[in-house]
């Protein structure tokens, strides 16, 4: 169930000098609805200025500790993490969403495998949590990032990745690529693309020994990786990605001709939390979520933009076109799952149903 619980900030601690770490503090009787996974992320709400605004943050913390904590990073113009920046401090009660988000795959004590990590900026959060996470289920597994960044100052979590590595001499490998800073090893110089992703698959990294590759960072970053893994040799089924944070808030919406069968209008039932209700939409109006928050019904979401996955939901029955996603692994399309922001209805009536996880 996704549903927002006032929860209090813990802490706030400077990480970077443009970002800063946020732990939580959840009270007894809302510990088991904050239970959460690695790689998942947490919705924020806050009142700004008289404006409702949602922003969705990776947490950072190893499943095993179950400390709610993420870090936020201040975006040039950013409504949120501007106001985050100034106003949020120890004792401040914040909206939180309960933990969302499938950026993992299942882990196994008796597991040996080797898993490898693409970030960049932000991109690291949610990679932090696998990375911490997986060390810890997985004795036998290793883990390699290749860490992207403009400089070492504004490299979020530096001192703990280096504590990782002492810890995990022979399991955790990390390379940081710095675009605006030189290093002694030219292959650590510049950017994460297509060309450095090659050079690292060649004389770096084995692909044929990598069993899982997560990529987080900016989309074109994402795909260059995803696809240069996927020519030397990676299942696609192996590699999953995220787009970071302030991807989520600006995801561009392609212009569209809607698909329009029968009528002009749609009678929607929507499922959720537990309840049934039904509203009807215009096919050639707003998307499936917009037209349900305009009916009144509250339903979860956060970037509207397809990136973040927080409206996914299955679709029962009834057509529907789905625009931008980001959020959705083929499996998960192929099982009828949609994201609700992106969704706009073809037939005479859809069903929805927020409740379902597989």
């Amino acid at each position: 169930m996704s549903r927002f619980h006032p929860l209090n900030v813990a802490s706030v601690r400077a990480e970077t000098r443009d970002a800063v770490v946020v732990t939580f503090e959840v009270p007894p009787e809302h510990r088991a609805a904050y239970r959460y996974e690695a790689g998942q992320h947490l919705t924020l709400r806050a009142d700004i200025g008289g404006e409702e605004v949602r922003r969705s943050y990776s947490i950072c913390s190893a499943a095993q500790e179950q400390t709610l904590r993420v870090a936020i990073k201040r975006v040039d113009d950013g409504l949120f993490s501007s106001w985050a920046f100034e106003q949020l401090k120890p004792g401040i009660v914040l909206d939180v969403m309960e933990p969302a988000g499938h950026f993992n795959v299942p882990l196994a004590p008796q597991r040996a495998r080797h898993h490898v990590a693409f970030a960049a900026g932000s991109g690291i959060t949610p990679i932090l949590s696998l990375i911490k996470t997986t060390l810890l289920a997985e004795p036998l597994s290793r883990f390699t990032l290749v860490y992207g960044n403009r400089a070492s100052s504004s490299v979020i979590f530096k001192d703990e990745l280096a504590d990782l590595k002492d810890r995990y001499l022979s399991r955790f490998n990390v390379v940081f690529i710095l675009s605006r800073e030189q290093q002694d090893i030219d292959l650590f110089n510049g950017r994460i693309d297509a060309g450095k992703c090659e050079a690292l698959l060649r004389s770096w990294v084995n692909p044929a020994d990598i069993d899982i590759a997560y990529i987080c960072g900016p989309q074109l970053m994402m795909e260059q990786v995803r696809d240069s893994l996927i020519a030397n040799g990676v299942a696609k089924a192996d590699i999953k990605l995220e787009l970071f944070g302030t991807a989520m808030n600006g995801a561009a919406r392609r212009d569209r001709r809607p698909a329009i069968k029968g009528s002009a209008g749609c009678q929607i039932t929507v499922i959720h939390d537990g309840l049934s209700r039904q509203f009807t939409a215009a096919k050639n109006g707003p998307s499936l979520l917009d037209a349900a928050l305009a009916s009144g019904i509250e339903l979860p979401y956060a970037c509207k933009g397809g990136v973040c996955g927080t409206c996914r939901c299955k679709r029962l029955d009834g057509e529907v076109e789905l625009d931008n996603q980001f959020a959705l692994e083929d499996y998960e399309l192929a099982r009828g799952f949609i994201l609700s922001c992106q969704s706009f209805p073809v037939s005479d009536a859809v069903t929805l149903d927020f409740d379902q996880e597989t």
